[in-house]
């Protein structure tokens, strides 16, 4: 479906949700002015004209786990059926086509070591016409996981994000255990991050008391936030590239801070490899993309080479959805 304007109602609900994806439609609906008959049909309808929908995601840094991105080489002839493949795993997101349809890049999440080594140094590495695979463990975010783009569109004014924004995280102090109510849980949510308690409740056949308790401490953990997948074009993203900067190591932490306050910026974070920065961004157009990199990117110091790959399309974003 061709992406459609939005206004500046549906601009305020989709930062209301980036916010808080669990937020009842009366509370956002308090706080925009607005009744909560308002926000359910405009939640609706951008379900289906912006490919709307929010996801319970999980923190893996608060698991003791590392994520990765993959960059996959391959024939243009299995490119789509590749990222097709790994889209169907649970554990990969922001699955792309990139370099004329010769790249498919995918962040991975693997559960452990063995899942890792299985993916990275059997299944791909066999798969045929891959002409080479090479894994980029992420060492730092600046900015991506439960900070979304959404936040930087501005929609809001200060009073209205501070009464949507949700209790902060508890300080780290090691990794969370999860038990297998918990691991339920968080698979339902990552199908959707708004079922209601009693629909978790039937799924998991747990009490809603203990439902609600163990969401909350999820929560509250770190471990579980809300995200809200949409589609780029209807907020002007028309182009949307990857940006893999190599930067001098002493100006890595301030490079990554400046990239992270940049509003093209969805994504950034210190990798292994030959480039040692990653990011993800979005422009309206070619021309917009080329003054960010001439302007703003070359404004950064101690950026030394910079190596950028438009996306041509997306194959997943935090959820697979064969039929869009």
């Amino acid at each position: 479906m061709e992406a459609q304007p939005l206004d500046a109602l549906d601009l305020k609900l989709l930062q209301a949700l980036q916010l808080d994806g669990r937020a009842a439609f009366s509370r956002i609906g308090e706080v925009l002015g607005v009744s909560d008959q308002t926000v359910a049909r405009r939640f609706r309808r951008l379900r289906t004209t912006a490919g709307l929908r929010v996801v319970g995601m999980v923190d893996e840094t608060r698991l003791g786990r590392t994520g990765w991105i993959v960059r996959l080489r391959c024939t243009p002839d299995v490119a789509e059926q590749l990222a097709t493949a790994l889209a169907r795993r649970p554990d990969t997101s922001y699955i792309d086509l990139i370099a004329g349809g010769t790249e498919v890049l995918c962040a991975m999440k693997p559960r452990s070591q063995k899942d890792r080594d299985e993916l990275l140094f059997d299944r791909l590495q066999r798969t045929p016409r891959v002409i080479s695979v090479s894994a980029h463990c992420l060492l730092h975010n600046f900015y991506g996981g439960p900070l979304g783009w959404l936040d930087k569109i501005q929609a809001l004014d200060a009073e209205q994000e501070e009464a949507l924004r949700p209790p902060q995280v508890e300080p780290r102090s090691g990794p969370v255990a999860l038990d297998t109510d918990d691991e339920a849980l968080l698979v339902l949510l990552g199908r959707d991050g708004r079922a209601t308690f009693s629909e978790l409740q039937s799924a998991t056949g747990q009490s809603e008391s203990a439902v609600k308790r163990r969401v909350e401490r999820l929560r509250s953990s770190g471990v579980l936030y809300y995200d809200v997948q949409h589609d780029s074009a209807s907020l002007g993203q028309g182009v949307r590239a990857m940006l893999w900067l190599t930067v001098a190591p002493s100006a890595l932490a301030d490079t990554g801070r400046a990239l992270a306050e940049h509003r093209e910026v969805r994504f950034a974070a210190a990798i292994t490899g030959q480039a040692n920065i990653a990011a993800s961004v979005a422009c309206p157009d070619t021309g917009e993309f080329y003054r960010y990199l001439s302007e703003k990117i070359g404004a950064l110091q101690g950026v030394q080479f910079v190596e950028t790959a438009l996306t041509l399309r997306q194959i997943k974003q935090l959820t697979y959805e064969p039929s869009r």
